[in-house]
């Protein structure tokens, strides 16, 4: 149960929501693999193996090892991407595609955490162009998202920048209690995966949410809540409040440097597709592959 409206006298609060799995039902980046494909990004087979990559992840999600994979795969992955063309596509299908499969739950406690005076932070190991509109439809005040740096050509150098992964959301969560000046014994933090254990133990109030195997019994052992999210439901459909236009999302100082793409997207297409889509691409403007 969330604690009343905060004193205002008191240091700030806030209550920091892992994104997959914990906000909404899916993989936020492997929901819009359809898109990215439609828009000439990936092929078939890649849908295809997108597809059952979202069932595995939905069966268990990706273990501390799949993470480490997918971190080595993205920055060969991306180098010669055009940024741009990543970000028209997740704001032309955000909508149609995010917005069904937001967990009521989730939406609920972030009107409780607003009503009460907390900020909202969105704590993802996915990317910023995918996590920073989905922040903003959310009504978050601030997200922390994987990275990558940019070249003057606007396009992926293949260099991460920052990955909000693991003990780095913890550390993300710190900082920004530092500069923002959270009083981390009263803040909150929800998540599903054992890899957020380091985020939900900085943390005074950690809540495991549709927990995997490893996390459920880690709370189970530390007497974390643990909360059973299984409502998705179209924002709209909800209370007139949650219609009204989001909120501008701040960027978290942690995760500011260049624009970046998510860790999910390795699982999109292989290597072999990179020069053949920026190829494709490069005759159109602010054109190239995600």
């Amino acid at each position: 149960m969330l604690d009343p409206v905060e004193n205002r006298s008191l240091p700030r609060t806030a209550a920091f929501f892992d994104l997959d799995k914990t906000v909404i039902a899916k993989s936020s980046t492997l929901t819009f693999s359809k898109s990215f494909y439609q828009g000439g990004l990936i092929n078939r087979r890649a849908v295809l193996r997108t597809a059952y990559t979202q069932f595995v992840f939905l069966a268990g999600g990706a273990d501390h090892d799949q993470m480490e994979r997918m971190r080595a795969y993205l920055s060969s992955l991306c180098r010669g991407w055009n940024v741009q063309q990543v970000k028209e596509i997740v704001a032309e299908t955000l909508h149609d595609l995010i917005d069904p499969i937001i967990y009521d739950e989730a939406a609920s406690l972030i009107e409780e955490h607003h009503a009460a005076g907390r900020d909202v932070v969105i704590v993802s190991t996915s990317g910023a162009e995918v996590v920073e509109p989905i922040g903003e439809l959310l009504g978050a005040d601030r997200v922390v998202a994987t990275r990558m740096v940019v070249g003057e050509d606007g396009c992926y150098t293949g260099d991460v920048e920052y990955y909000a992964y693991g003990p780095t959301k913890a550390e993300a969560v710190r900082e920004l209690a530092e500069s923002e000046g959270y009083d981390l014994a009263r803040c909150y933090a929800y998540s599903d995966s054992a890899t957020d254990v380091p985020m939900l133990e900085a943390v005074g109030h950690p809540h495991a949410v549709n927990p995997d195997r490893t996390l459920r019994k880690e709370a189970v052992a530390r007497e974390w809540p643990i909360l059973d999210f299984h409502r998705p439901v179209r924002l709209k459909q909800r209370l007139p409040s949650l219609s009204r236009p989001p909120r501008p999302v701040l960027v978290a100082a942690a995760a500011v440097g260049a624009a970046a793409v998510t860790a999910g997207v390795v699982w999109l297409t292989a290597r072999s597709r990179r020069s053949s889509a920026a190829t494709q691409r490069s005759g159109r403007p602010g054109s190239a592959s995600a």
